[in-house]
């Protein structure tokens, strides 16, 4: 009895929890016709992941995973002080997290609000506690008792040699489309910006300066590097405004958008050949304090000043008929939306690094979990700070040229006539007061996303500064963004490598190894990012799709191979666990792949657009300007058609094998046996190294 009363607050305390959640999310999916406040958002966030970690993950952790705090971890048994090596939780949280959260949470969601707040809202909620941080979760696990291997050499190893081929060659795609979408994003908000695209250029020396400083004139001096870097950062965000009012200056750093391509395309060349201490680890190490910065600051300022969302609960657009990106809100939403409910690309990290840091196995949850938790509540901001713009605001910055007119007259009478009222002038002054010269079709939504975090930094932190606090959140997002593109590319690098070493092309360690293996891998993305500079649609249109079903694919891979082991492991009945989010993302890839290879819609099928394109070039109906282009872009229909074929391929082929060797499982019939590694008893003492 007395048990029981001590229970009664913790029952008391998670019912309150659990009721203020279910009222925060009623109020944000019934509010209709009255904005609402932003407030609603984060309360419901915030109850819902309470509710997730408390819950879900300890039944996940010790019911169908069952964690043992006492088996010696691969950070233990193979400590060599340089990859696997036991590390501070905390520590390896900070790794963690820095390592997944790229851009996908951030610029998916401002993407995603063209179909309104609520949908984008509840997948980001809802495909994270039950998706999402699962797959992060189970794949960090399951690499661990594999001693740390990636998930390929998993796949290899649990389903056999098809499986495991099937998921490299699915890794190695997506990380060409995950770059070439990436280095779309940066180059449509730098171009013809030179505040923007001379703050952005200004990070590269800083961050060989803190290599060189680090490396040879203070070794050991971090802390001392850190100010220098931080400083520069600062001086290089102000810096970028002068350069921008110098007639003769400016002119050096104005550019459009396939220069841009070319630049970004041979920095990624030089960030994957350049030893990484002088180039990728300062900029990876200010990137950390970039992002963990800015995302404090922007909860700070959403919760100080609880702003209303402007963008309606459901837009218009759910139909498919949306300027951003063509397609309806199934299966679109989803595939946009992307690293914020749940990513592939979260395995690649989970199944590599992190696994060989941990000191003890329970901390796979907190730091499997927890730390997909965190990114979620990135895309929450992210979808707050797209949605308190004005919608028309919104889709003048995000909608290409190609749809809404070249003239910013045609354009604010088309987006007007949509409902949502926006004029020449107020996108003229929002323009000036951000120090830009237009933001009319700044596709990509890294543009709309800065100008929605700048004018809520500015109501907080200073209104005089809105130039800088925008141009503060471009470097933001292209910090975000080139960490990683440049890491990226080093690891497509690696993996390009070890297959062309197993076939006796290329040997890891010799230098023109290297560079033929980076030339190919910056070519391969390099040529997907030029082609969407050139795209009058604006490029995003079809690769960001296109990146969202590569990712989830990927994500299907981590879930095959989680729901194999836990059949291996007689787990049967907690099959569902991994089993229902991969049936999820498995209808979610298939319906988007079909519609993008086969739909009528010029915007959204791959090959009824090139069709059309084809037709009218050889009618001479194509604009002038667009003739040059056309035979390009038609192919490239054709080319992203084929991966988006090959992408369904390999899911359904994994998934054609994991069924295989389930059923072969249960049938008592012969089947590759469980990779896991034998038990040894943890002789880890110190406390410092998990509490």
């Amino acid at each position: 009895m007395s048990g029981t009363n001590k229970q009664l607050p913790s029952i008391f305390f998670w019912a309150c929890v659990a009721l203020t959640g279910a009222f925060a999310v009623g109020g944000i999916a019934l509010q209709r016709g009255e904005s609402i406040n932003s407030m609603w958002l984060i309360v419901a966030a915030i109850c819902i992941y309470a509710l997730g970690y408390r819950f879900y993950s300890a039944f996940v952790a010790s019911k169908v995973l069952v964690l043992e705090p006492s088996r010696a971890t691969p950070a233990e048994r193979f400590d060599d002080g340089r990859d696997f090596m036991p590390t501070h939780k905390w520590v390896v949280f900070g790794h963690h997290f820095a390592a997944i959260a790229g851009p996908g949470p951030l610029i998916g969601p401002t993407l995603a609000a063209q179909f309104g707040y609520l949908p984008g809202t509840l997948w980001i909620l809802i495909g994270a506690v039950l998706g999402g941080c699962v797959q992060d979760f189970v794949t960090l696990f399951f690499s661990i008792r594999r001693d740390g291997r990636s998930l390929g050499q998993m796949a290899k190893d649990e389903l056999g040699a098809i499986g495991g081929t099937a998921a490299m060659v699915g890794v190695m795609m997506i990380m060409v489309i995950l770059i070439a979408v990436l280095g779309l994003v940066v180059v449509n908000a730098m171009k013809h910006s030179p505040w923007a695209t001379s703050t952005v250029a200004a990070t590269i020396p800083i961050a060989i300066l803190m290599g060189c400083y680090l490396h040879h004139l203070r070794p050991g001096r971090v802390l001392e590097a850190t100010l220098i870097g931080v400083s520069l950062l600062i001086f290089a965000v102000l810096g970028g405004g002068w350069i921008d009012d110098n007639p003769t200056i400016r002119s050096w750093f104005d550019y459009d958008a396939p220069q841009l391509a070319l630049m970004v395309i041979l920095y990624g060349f030089a960030a994957a050949v350049l030893p990484v201490w002088l180039l990728l680890a300062p900029r990876d190490y200010l990137s950390t304090f970039m992002k963990l910065g800015t995302i404090a600051a922007l909860a700070i300022a959403i919760v100080v000043l609880r702003p209303e969302l402007k963008m309606p609960a459901l837009t218009q657009f759910i139909d498919g008929t949306g300027p951003i990106f063509g397609g309806k809100l199934f299966p679109f939403v989803f595939i946009t939306i992307a690293c914020g409910a749940i990513s592939g690309f979260h395995a690649l990290i989970s199944s590599g690094t992190t696994p060989k840091l941990l000191a003890n196995e329970q901390d796979a949850r907190f730091i499997g979990y927890g730390a997909m938790m965190m990114e979620s509540f990135v895309a929450i901001m992210a979808m707050i700070a797209a949605s308190v713009l004005e919608p028309g605001v919104y889709f003048a910055i995000n909608s290409p040229a190609g749809i809404v007119g070249k003239e910013a007259v045609d354009a604010v009478a088309k987006i007007s006539g949509w409902g949502f009222p926006v004029s020449v002038e107020q996108m003229q002054t929002l323009a000036k007061t951000m120090g830009e010269s237009t933001l009319f079709a700044r596709t990509g939504g890294a543009p709309s996303l800065a100008v929605g975090m700048a004018s809520l930094f500015a109501q907080v932190f200073g209104e005089h500064l809105l130039a800088a606090w925008y141009h503060f959140a471009i470097m933001f997002e292209a910090l975000f963004i080139l960490t990683t593109l440049d890491a990226g590319t080093r690891v497509a690098r690696f993996m390009l490598q070890d297959m062309l070493g197993n076939v006796g092309l290329a040997k890891s360690n010799s230098y023109p190894s290297i560079l033929l293996t980076s030339g190919l891998v910056v070519g391969a993305w390099g040529y997907f990012l030029y082609m969407g500079t050139i795209d009058p649609l604006g490029g995003i249109n079809s690769l960001w799709p296109l990146f969202g079903i590569a990712n989830q694919m990927l994500a299907a891979i981590a879930l095959c191979v989680g729901t194999t082991i836990l059949v291996k492991s007689d787990k049967l009945k907690y099959v569902w666990v991994t089993a229902l989010p991969l049936a999820w993302l498995i209808i979610v890839t298939s319906t988007a792949a079909w519609e993008k290879l086969f739909a009528a819609d010029l915007r959204v099928g791959f090959l009824s657009h090139a069709a059309d394109l084809s037709a009218k070039l050889a009618n001479g109906a194509l604009p002038a300007e667009q003739i040059k282009a056309a035979p390009h872009l038609i192919f490239n229909d054709y080319l992203n058609a084929g991966l988006t074929s090959l992408f369904m391929l390999i899911t359904w082929l994994l998934l054609a094998d994991t069924l295989r060797v389930i059923y072969c499982i249960l049938a008592g019939k012969s089947y590759p046996e469980s990779s896991e590694s034998a038990h040894m008893p943890s002789r880890l003492v110190e406390e410092w190294v998990r509490d």
